[in-house]
């Protein structure tokens, strides 16, 4: 999947709330920025991730949502530290800021 000006559009929309947004083409994909901290990325396959470790990412993972897995070496997937955003949260702006938020607030 190729990024287009109307997921970046999207992507601003979505998280408008949160402080100054920039996106950058990388990869294939998007990563998404609040102030110029990374805190999600839309990755190849279209899924827009955040960013998320220890508490954030257990919260997450009880949503049910999916974490971004990464060919490594041998073949062998590795963990990132990056989780699709909860499916109710992809329709809702003020939701999505919250976690948003929440993974601004994680320490790098």
């Amino acid at each position: 999947m190729s990024i287009s000006n109307a997921d970046i559009a999207f992507v601003k929309d979505l998280f408008a709330g949160v402080s100054t947004l920039t996106a950058r083409k990388m990869f294939g994909g998007l990563a998404i920025y609040a102030d110029g901290v990374i805190f999600a990325l839309i990755i190849r396959t279209g899924a827009l991730m955040l960013k998320a470790k220890g508490a954030l990412a257990q919260e997450l993972a009880a949503e049910r949502p999916q974490q971004f897995l990464q060919d490594g070496k041998d073949n062998r997937a590795v963990a990132m530290p990056y989780w699709t955003l909860p499916a109710a949260a992809m329709d809702e702006p003020e939701l999505a800021c919250d976690w948003a938020r929440r993974s601004l607030m994680q320490p790098s």
